[in-house]
């Protein structure tokens, strides 16, 4: 009788901070890999030396990787960077291809536009949006246009000016939405096929002031939006009517009565679309809420909480499979995986790996 087939490795690419930063004692060397198979994680390896390589993204077919290069001054001139990378298939090994500057200040996020043409970069403390064609080889090709935002809000210190923090495109219309934590808003911008942006001031989202909208995710069906706040540690859930889109429920991702310092960071749907899962991170707060979502109603039920053995839960990413949740603790220097159960929902803590200041991942 034959044994079951096991299931087959996968790469678990690591974006991490190299340098002291006034929020982050960086301590990787560049773009890091780990072996990823069934909820285990092994020890990692370089695989750029990079600076700052903060946020990533992968080309479909996972031969193309992307990173910013989260500084103040790249290569000799003020501001960050965004670096291009050749991926071999086979051994997972990357190759740099070329640089650009970002076009403003410690780029935070950054996405391919659908067919691959441009790459478009969210530069988070001068508040705007770059977008860069693509070249046949991969490489990053000259700025095809800079979206500069513009206004304040409420936090002294946070929202003085602009923030834009996340590239998303909405997979129903291809639209690009860009939650800026600086404005209280989610701005809505076209991509023509030459590479420019025109923004559509109708569609601009107004989250509650002092708020500081980060990071969204859609619904599996696309009919609803989910926002995570990181300054008032808020989720707002919100349902696709017509062109725009209007709230339906918000939700707190504290404990009722908390009193310490915490930001919420990142934000997860489960592949089935029932749960949504955000990060707290505080002394007092390091913890993954888990919120049950009625698609139906458009409502969110606090489900719980599980502490993540780590400092600063900064990402999260469901496994290829659903079972797993894997936490990047990036004061902490570790990856914690968990274990994911649905019907709860609950997270139960599985193990941790060390790996030096992660704040991004990508699964391959």
């Amino acid at each position: 009788m034959s044994s079951p087939a096991s299931s087959s490795p996968e790469e678990l690419i690591i974006g991490t901070y190299t340098e002291r930063l006034p929020h982050v004692d960086g301590q990787a060397q560049g773009i890091l890999s780990c072996r990823y198979e069934a909820g285990t994680i092994g020890p990692p390896r370089v695989l750029a030396r990079t600076r700052n390589p903060s946020f990533l993204v992968v080309s479909p077919d996972n031969r193309r990787l992307y990173a910013v290069n989260e500084t103040v001054e790249f290569e000799g001139q003020p501001g960050g960077g965004v670096s291009a990378f050749a991926r071999d298939p086979r051994s997972g090994e990357l190759s740099l291809l070329n640089t650009r500057p970002s076009g403003g200040v410690e780029p935070a996020h950054l996405e391919l536009a659908p067919g691959g043409s441009f790459l478009l970069v969210a530069n988070y403390r001068s508040g705007s949006v770059a977008v860069f064609s693509l070249e046949a080889d991969g490489s990053i090709g000259p700025m095809t246009d800079h979206a500069q935002h513009e206004g304040s809000s409420t936090h002294p210190a946070r929202q003085s000016g602009p923030h834009a923090h996340m590239i998303m495109f909405d997979p129903r219309n291809g639209n690009l939405l860009v939650p800026d934590l600086g404005l209280d808003a989610i701005l809505f911008y076209e991509l023509s096929d030459e590479g420019k942006l025109a923004e559509l001031p109708g569609r601009r989202i107004t989250m509650a002031a002092g708020a500081g909208p980060r990071h969204l995710a859609f619904h599996p069906l696309g009919a609803h939006l989910l926002v995570v706040n990181e300054l008032d540690n808020t989720l707002v859930a919100l349902r696709r009517e017509g062109d725009g889109f209007v709230t339906t429920a918000i939700a707190s991702t504290l404990p009722e009565g908390f009193r310490g310092h915490s930001q919420a960071a990142a934000i997860r749907m489960s592949p089935s679309g029932r749960t949504v899962l955000v990060s707290n991170r505080g002394a007092d707060s390091d913890t993954i809420a888990l919120f049950r979502f009625d698609a139906d109603q458009g409502t969110l039920g606090l489900a719980g909480f599980a502490p993540t053995k780590g400092r600063e839960p900064r990402e999260l990413i469901f496994s290829p499979d659903g079972r797993f949740v894997i936490v990047a603790s990036q004061d902490s220097d570790a990856l914690v995986v968990m274990e994911f159960d649905e019907d709860g929902p609950r997270l139960r803590y599985r193990s941790s790996t060390p790996v030096p200041t992660p704040v991004c991942l990508r699964i391959i």
